[in-house]
């Protein structure tokens, strides 16, 4: 009986082994092992896996690349996803990428382009008839930062109020809403008094927001905006063969300049087209994080403010 269970032992392990090695022998992206691809929640994650999964299938058809998309709960925890082997691509929010390439080894691919510009800015936001005017009012106020990650929503913002004489670890009661819209709503449901959030050159984040919060916009206003940042990019794993990365770039760039690729792309994240760009594009970003004092590993470890308990916009 012994010999018996060691020789069926010794036989699962075989059949075992064999399934998992054809597996991992199975080119990246196949069916049988799929390229995995992560979008920061920077927006409603519902929205944006059914955006990314048509943009997955575009991906497939153009040259029959199979993707799978995710979502991961946080900024940190694509990049974490990245470090450890489970994910291939990430879509990158300008400090996360500098986060994934310095603990991931992550390499710029693609950057967004809206509306002919690869540079945005952060927005910090208060509500009408409230008792904010300048930044300066904020002292001691609750205020709502999108991810510890997030370059619009968090870093550039910060460093705007330090430069106006507010610590924001020190001045405010400073809560990470988990995204852009999410931020804004706990700044219309009064939860705090002001909010930060990505912004263009003509639209911010409250325009996708109304989707939600119905005049959003004429609930809140502009207090200021922070200096230029490069755009969000797609970046790719070290690990990933050359072959594959570009055929991965030439199907996202073949896609963004099709009609239904580029709406495709704007039900993801508002963006117009992609280009190329390199590691070098976000120099300005690592600057300024040094000029903050911040130590990027560091801002995502250990305990984070509370966020406000889920509201209904």
């Amino acid at each position: 009986m012994n010999r018996f269970l060691a020789a069926t032992l010794c036989i699962l392990s075989v059949i075992v082994a064999g399934c998992s090695g054809s597996k991992s022998n199975a080119p990246l992206g196949s069916a049988e092992n799929p390229i995995k691809m992560a979008l920061v929640p920077s927006l409603e994650t519902g929205s944006i896996i059914s955006s990314a999964d048509a943009l997955a299938a575009a991906i497939k058809k153009q040259n029959g690349l199979v993707v799978k998309v995710s979502v991961p709960t946080s900024y940190v925890a694509v990049v974490e996803a990245m470090a450890a082997g489970r994910v291939d691509v990430g879509w990158f929010g300008p400090l996360a990428y500098v986060l994934a390439h310095q603990k991931a080894h992550a390499e710029a691919l693609l950057i967004t382009e809206r509306e002919g510009h690869t540079d945005y800015m952060g927005v910090i936001l208060a509500r009408k008839g409230g008792p904010i005017h300048t930044l300066k009012d904020f002292k001691g106020r609750k205020f709502a930062f999108v991810d510890p990650l997030s370059t619009s929503g968090t870093l550039y913002p910060k460093a705007l109020l330090k430069q106006n004489g507010i610590d924001p670890e020190k001045d405010l009661e400073p809560i990470y809403a988990n995204g852009h819209d999410k931020a804004i709503i706990a700044l219309v449901n009064k939860q705090v008094d002001g909010a930060a959030c990505y912004g263009n050159y003509t639209q911010d984040a409250r325009d996708r927001a109304e989707k939600s919060v119905p005049n959003v916009k004429q609930m809140t206003f502009v207090v200021a905006r922070t200096a230029k940042i490069p755009n969000d990019n797609v970046a790719v794993s070290s690990q990933m063969p050359a072959d594959v990365r570009e055929k991965l770039k030439q199907a996202l760039l073949a896609i963004s300049s099709s009609p239904d690729g580029r709406k495709m792309l704007m039900d993801v994240a508002d963006i117009n087209s992609l280009k190329p760009t390199t590691d070098s594009d976000y120099d300005s970003v690592r600057e300024m994080a040094k000029a903050s004092g911040l130590d990027i590993e560091q801002a995502v470890k250990g305990d984070q403010p509370k966020k406000p308990a889920p509201v209904k916009p």
